[in-house]
């Protein structure tokens, strides 16, 4: 019982900690350029895990974790590249769309998972997934509808589609990683970090982007360790003790923080329509993780 609670406490933890990114990531774009928030988010993840890793090493000599091997290598780097592409178009979009409207729109990577996975590897989608899906599905329809009028009700947000391009790149991602789940964690959050880290700096350089100044580099370079390394490392823990479906259950909870956070912290309006949308999506996570 107290592993368990032990692991329901992680999951929560972990999803609490990714909620914190969207409204603190929408202050520091009004200050830097959307590539390099991406970009240094996933070195603070890089550089948090890898120091995390360095003292596990000196403390403990019983740990032990499978390292990647040659045949890991292709999802290796084609988790790098989605993680590259994936936090740009979301900064991009979050820079343009709502803070809370953004979180919620994160849940489509439970559509984008499931699909790939039906798609590209054969997995079985459940009957009650199907209904997730769908749920899932017409709310991101209603949070991507730009109602600014009435004449535009039926245009759909630049924002929020930069948003959706992110979550389908973070599904396929979830794929590849997952053909290298039972690894050790730590190295894959890292090798995630600087790959991504260092691939969206490039980027960003090659954009003429402006290198962010001392007080907001450090600010990032923090918020990408609690809110990725950490939240990735207990969402790990919690996958261990509880199973992948019950965590996944709990993590469905970081975006609705988010939106909570995001209206609560940098007081965003909210409107009937996201009011309706947040319940079909709450229906929509709590099937998925049924």
């Amino acid at each position: 019982m107290k592993t368990t609670n032990n692991s329901i406490f992680f999951a929560i933890l972990a999803a609490a900690l990714y909620a914190i990114s969207t409204p603190v990531s929408k202050l520091l774009l009004q200050n830097v350029p959307p590539t390099m928030v991406a970009a240094f988010l996933y070195l603070g993840a890089g550089l948090g895990m890898g120091m995390m890793m360095l003292v596990r090493r000196r403390v403990s000599k019983t740990v032990k974790e499978e390292r990647l091997t040659r045949s890991d290598v292709p999802y290796a780097a084609a988790m790098v590249a989605l993680d590259i592409a994936a936090p740009i178009l979301m900064m991009y979009g979050l820079r343009i769309n709502s803070a809370a409207n953004t979180a919620l729109l994160n849940n489509f990577e439970i559509v984008a998972t499931a699909l790939i996975a039906l798609l590209f590897f054969r997995e079985k989608v459940s009957g009650r997934l199907w209904a997730a899906i769908a749920l899932v599905t017409v709310a991101s329809i209603l949070l991507s509808l730009d109602g600014t009028s009435a004449s535009e009700a039926l245009r759909f947000s630049k924002g929020s589609l930069l948003v959706l391009g992110a979550t389908i790149c973070w599904g396929l991602e979830n794929n590849c990683t997952r053909r290298i789940a039972d690894k050790d964690p730590m190295l894959i959050v890292t090798v995630k970090g600087f790959g991504s880290g260092l691939g969206a700096l490039c980027i960003a350089l090659s954009l003429g982007e402006a290198f962010p100044a001392w007080k907001h580099l450090a600010i990032l370079l923090l918020l990408g360790y609690v809110a990725y390394g950490l939240s990735i490392f207990f969402y790990t823990l919690a996958q261990r003790g509880i199973g992948a479906a019950k965590t996944s259950t709990y993590y469905a909870l970081a975006p609705f923080i988010g939106a909570f956070l995001s209206v609560v912290v940098l007081g965003e309006p909210i409107s009937w329509v996201f009011i309706v949308a947040t319940l079909v999506m709450a229906a929509g996570c709590w099937l998925a993780g049924r």
